[in-house]
């Protein structure tokens, strides 16, 4: 599963990145992480996006 990763990188005060949505935790998590949890992660992610575009 390829990395959501938009080249974007920028964190946030609660270090959430700006760009895909991921926390630094899911970001460093990512490598090490079976496609299960990469899923996971990336619906994460997609919420918290959402969440702030409102």
């Amino acid at each position: 599963m390829a990395s959501p990763c938009r080249r974007q990188c920028c964190l946030e005060r609660q270090d959430i990145c700006l760009g895909c949505g991921r926390s630094l935790a899911e970001i460093r998590e990512w490598s090490a992480a079976d496609n299960e949890r990469r899923r996971q992660i990336c619906r994460l992610a997609q919420a918290r996006l959402g969440q702030r575009l409102g």
